[in-house]
Order: structure tokens, then sequence, then C-alpha cells
């Protein structure tokens, strides 16, 4: 679906990504881990044909990103920020509809087909009763629960198809550190949501995160990026290991099963050398 194939890229002078290749298919769940600086953000612009690669290509469903129209782009792939600043003091309804905007011609206004695809957003999202609301005045989880609906609006194709109900399932939602200001229940929110968007909606999902126990808990497969370069990427069991994650991070963590979560769990033990981290 969408590939990132021996892509470099710098601002200016200083390299920031040296040959990276990322490949994420149709109803993949994908995270991206890496410290800071490592090129995260940098890589998921470049995926979102934000920014163009000074070398290798980005691709969607074969067709290089750059060639398409930055409409047909937003049709397909939606991008959901760190965090989501306003000049204006929208309603949650007007920041949903927002996400209409490659669906409509030059000066169309949203109609009432439009107000029930941002209602079934709303409704995925757990935030119909905030529809009237004053974005501003929401909390920090409910924000990023209007911005993921916001983005499903702009991925449901039901009126390209001729369908009544949400079509998100061709569509590909990608997350900058969608956790990194919440509080855990909020966070722990944010990942029944995501793993409900994949498991039941379909939407296939690339999610680039710090959060080692959410991307343990939520992600199918794991790239891993240290100074702009993959260090290791394929299935989360196989990449998220003792070994991978000190030589990411320079720190010593034990990685084992849980079975109340039902996932791999990370407990970070020090600092690699640290005397009181065991080796």
């Amino acid at each position: 679906m969408l590939t990132a194939d021996d892509v470099h890229f710098g601002y200016d002078a200083a390299p920031v990504l040296a040959g990276v290749s990322v490949s994420v298919g149709r109803q993949g769940l994908v995270g991206v881990l890496g410290p800071n600086g490592s090129g995260k953000t940098t890589l998921l612009r470049l995926l979102a044909g934000r920014l163009r690669p000074r070398a290798g290509s980005v691709r969607l469903d074969g067709r290089e990103v750059s060639g398409l129209s930055r409409a047909a782009l937003a049709r397909r792939m939606a991008v959901v920020p760190q965090e989501t600043h306003l000049a204006f003091d929208y309603s949650v309804m007007e920041i949903v509809l927002m996400g209409r905007y490659p669906h409509l011609g030059p000066f169309e206004l949203e109609g009432p087909r439009d107000l029930a695809i941002a209602r079934d957003a709303l409704a995925a999202t757990r935030t119909a009763a905030l529809e009237a609301r004053p974005f501003n005045t929401l909390s920090g989880g409910e924000k990023q629960r209007v911005i993921i609906a916001s983005a499903l609006a702009q991925l449901d194709r039901r009126a390209e198809n001729g369908g009544t109900r949400a079509d998100w399932g061709d569509g590909l939602l990608l997350l900058d550190e969608p956790t990194a200001s919440l509080d855990i229940g909020y966070q722990l929110d944010i990942l029944a949501l995501l793993r409900q968007l994949w498991t039941d909606r379909h939407v296939t999902i690339l999610v680039s995160t710090h959060d080692l126990n959410l991307a343990a808990g939520l992600c199918r497969d794991l790239v891993l990026l240290k100074d702009g370069r993959v260090l290791a990427s394929g299935p989360t069991a196989a990449v998220l290991t003792p070994a991978h994650i000190r030589a990411l991070y320079g720190v010593e963590a034990e990685v084992r099963p849980h079975a109340a979560a039902g996932h791999l769990t990370v407990v970070p033990i020090g600092r690699v050398g640290d005397e009181g981290a065991r080796p």
C-alpha cells in the first residue's frame, strides 16, 4: 500500500534520513520507534507527501506520492499531528467537517452527506456528545479523539462509492506521537481506539511513538530508527528485544509477555553502564 524505498533526506546540508526503507501493507499496523532526532517525524512527512526525498521513492499503491494531487492524496491518507493549535475557536463539528475538504469542489460547502459522515466519525471516536463544544475547551485526550475523528471524516469515501455506511477500509492513518502529552488514562483510551479502528474498521495505521509499551500493545510490526537509518524492522515480537532497545536508546530493559495485558511489556532498568542497571 505505502512504501518508502531507499529514501534519503536532509535539511540544508544536514542529512536526516539515509537509505530508509519502510513498507505498510493494506490493513497493516506499523509503529516507528526511535530516540529524539532519529528522523521519525521527517519520515512521516515524507510518507505523507509533505516533503520530497532527495533520493529514493515514496509510493502509494505503486504510484509516486509526488505525482498525486494534494486532494487525491488527502482522500487516501490522513495525518494526526502530535499537537493541534488553532487560530480561531472552532467547534468540534467544524473541526471534523474540515476533514471533508478534499471531497469538495471549489467554493462547495458541506452538505447533509458530509454532516452524516462527520457524525459517524464522532461516534466512532466516542466524541459525539462534544459536537457543539468549542475545541479549545476540551481536554488533551478529547482533543486527540476529535482530531482522529476529523481524519476519519477525511478518509471516508462512501460518497465516491455510492454507499451510505462509513467506508474507511481503503484509508491510511498516520499518527505522530499520539499520546505524548496525555496522562495514562487517556493514553489507554487512544490505544483502545486505534486498536478498534484497525480491528473493526480495517483502517491501515502507521504510528510514530516514543512509548515502547504502546508500540508493544498496539503494533503488529515495528521499524526502529537510529541516526536516520533503520536499525531493525519486522514483527513486534522479533524486533522489540533487550538487545535492540540497548542499541536504540542506550538503555537496559526487560521485555517479557504480560498475561494480564496480553502483550509484551517493557521495563526500563537503567542507562547502559549505570551501576544500577542489570547486565
